[in-house]
């Protein structure tokens, strides 16, 4: 914009000096001219005057000579010569001629001739009567002609002088004003090309066109000041739904731009990254580490960086990074204007801890579960394959011992795979029939079933039961799996001769029945109690050594809370035992049973 105005100055300069030259070359074209005009007309009438001045002095010397003789000719003629070159300074000679042309007389103006100025002669004849008697020649001088040639020239020059000087004057001022208009118009264009939006620019003494110009430029630098405000609270407008849409999301946020640097960051991924309030703002996502000072996004982002851009359209990069406790999945994905330009790229940060611990878990559920088939299927095949090749050489109570062994491990095997099966409908949203139950009868019937396993550990069960218990709306098996799984696992962490307590009762408060199973056994560690009950977890130590599947308790709590929206619970210390629970609502009704 500098440069064009620089450019359109010059080009205006230019064009002053070429009409200043254009118009001296006008006003001294017609000075000379008229000059030389005058000049002629002064010369042609300075002949007029000498042709009277000796028509007038012919006439004159004439009359004087027509009664005198040849010698009182020329002294009348001479005298009255002398007369008249002493009254006119102007006449250079005086001369007379006869009437054949002979010189009669000739008298001079002796300091005319010294300067030897140019002169101007002119002859008429002298009649006497009708009869020609000669002829005067006056020889004017020039003097006076240059004289007024020079005046008149230098007074044309003046006044030329003068107009081309107020001419040359009145551009030079048309240009200062005109160009003091320019440079307060351009003042204000470089105020609004700073985005100083709304100034107005005023003058006086300006003219209408000029004026004109001013009020459109004020009324543009107006609507863009209206439309700044109003673009500047859409922008913060957008702005503040696009930090309350970030701040919202459940999952972290980064937002980078070109240069990496880090421009917003959501409330989520400040606690993903354990960051201070903006500790990371406004500075470079590759200083960041985690506690053990390793980079974290430096290699991922330098190889998405060193994608072309349709590759980063087309697939974003993702990678998981560990911090400390968590494991982050991370993605990084472009980010584009409206116009479709590259600005930068997003960081979206998604907590999969516990689906990296779940996986952990998976593959040591796999991992027991074929343990735990190859150990009752060993032993049947080792019984089995006994009793078929070598039954006969066995008594009655060596076989019954046998059937009964292949009896047990049948049963654990049933129980394993009602586990896996359990598992995998109760998890999904398949539903389960609800009927009116007597959870008194079934907590009898359970306790039944598991007495089988009470003499081989020498374990007794007392129960303990409130009367009028209400009936409640359940799934009569399930409710009975999750019990006896309770009591199951009583059985097996209990010590032998001890005593396990089966309790039901009735919370009138929150009108719901409680059940519960305390055993007097090793006990849970207040570590394990918040992840006991999730899907494949197991406690594996030197106290806990019973193999299982880890899906149980992850049953009962699907079961209890999942299908019939009651709670489980667990209290217990280390070494003093352990109370499993759970509560059903008496008089709920959901969607399974309408």
């Amino acid at each position: 914009m500098n440069t064009n105005s620089k450019q359109s100055f010059t080009t205006q300069n230019k064009l002053i000096i070429f009409g200043l030259f254009l118009s001296t070359l006008l006003i001294t074209a017609i000075a000379v001219f008229t000059t030389a005009n005058i000049e002629r007309n002064l010369n042609e009438s300075y002949h007029s005057f000498g042709q009277i001045i000796s028509k007038t002095l012919a006439v004159e010397s004439a009359d004087l000579i027509k009664d005198a003789n040849k010698n009182q000719t020329e002294a009348i003629l001479k005298q009255h010569s002398d007369l008249i070159l002493k009254s006119n300074k102007d006449i250079m000679f005086i001369a007379f001629n006869d009437k054949n042309g002979n010189l009669i007389t000739k008298t001079q103006n002796p300091d005319i001739i010294k300067n030897k100025k140019k002169n101007i002669s002119v002859t008429s004849p002298m009649y006497i009567g009708d009869t020609n008697s000669g002829s005067v020649t006056v020889g004017l001088s020039s003097g006076i002609i240059e004289k007024l040639s020079s005046t008149t020239r230098a007074s044309i020059l003046f006044e030329f002088a003068v107009v081309w000087l107020v001419f040359a004057f009145v551009v030079l001022i048309n240009t200062y004003l005109i160009t003091r208009e320019l440079k307060i118009l351009q003042n204000g264009v470089k105020r609004i090309s700073s985005k100083e939006f709304g100034v107005k620019i005023e003058a006086k003494d300006v003219s209408d066109e000029v004026q004109e110009l001013f009020n459109a430029f004020n009324d543009m630098s107006n609507k863009l000041h209206l439309y700044e405000e109003s673009n500047i609270e859409q922008l913060t407008l957008e702005k503040n739904k696009l930090q309350a849409v970030l701040m919202s999301i459940v999952n972290g946020v980064v937002v980078c731009d070109n240069n990496d640097t880090v421009t917003l960051l959501n409330e989520h991924a400040k606690e993903l990254l354990a960051l201070e309030d903006d500790q990371l703002l406004n500075t470079n996502i590759k200083n960041y580490v985690d506690s053990d000072g390793n980079d974290c996004f430096t290699e991922k982002i330098e190889e998405y960086k060193n994608l072309s851009l349709q590759e980063k359209t087309s697939k974003p990069v993702i990678f998981n990074i560990k911090l400390d406790d968590k494991t982050l999945k991370s993605i990084i994905s472009p980010m584009f204007t409206q116009n479709h330009d590259y600005v930068g790229y997003i960081i979206v940060l998604i907590d999969i801890t516990k689906e990296a611990e779940m996986d952990v878990m998976k593959s040591q559920f796999i991992s027991n579960v074929s343990h735990e088939l190859r150990t009752p299927v060993t032993v049947l095949r080792s019984y089995i394959d006994t009793l078929y090749n070598y039954g006969s050489e066995f008594d009655y109570e060596s076989q019954k011992e046998f059937i009964g062994t292949i009896n047990t491990e049948i049963i654990r095997l049933q129980n394993m795979v009602n586990d896996i099966l359990d598992f995998s409908r109760l998890d999904s949203n398949a539903k389960i029939e609800k009927s009116e139950n007597d959870i008194s009868q079934l907590v009898d019937y359970c306790v039944n079933q598991v007495q089988p396993l009470l003499k081989e550990h020498n374990l007794k069960i007392e129960t303990e039961k409130e009367d009028n218990i209400p009936l409640v709306n359940c799934n009569y098996d399930s409710i009975a799996r999750a019990l006896t799984n309770y009591l199951s696992n009583a059985v097996k962490y209990a010590p032998e001769n001890s005593v396990i307590k089966v309790k039901l009762y009735k919370e009138d408060k929150y009108n719901q029945v409680v059940v519960t199973v305390k055993d007097e056994g090793i006990g849970i560690a207040p570590e394990f109690q918040k992840k006991i009950f999730e899907r494949f977890y197991r406690i594996e130590n030197k106290t806990h050594s019973v193999k299982g599947t880890g899906l149980g308790l992850h049953l009962v709590k699907t079961t209890i809370e999942k299908h019939h929206h009651g709670h489980v619970f667990v209290n217990s210390q280390p070494n003093q035992g352990a109370t499993f629970g759970f509560s059903l609502p008496v008089s709920y009704q959901d969607e399974e049973t309408m």
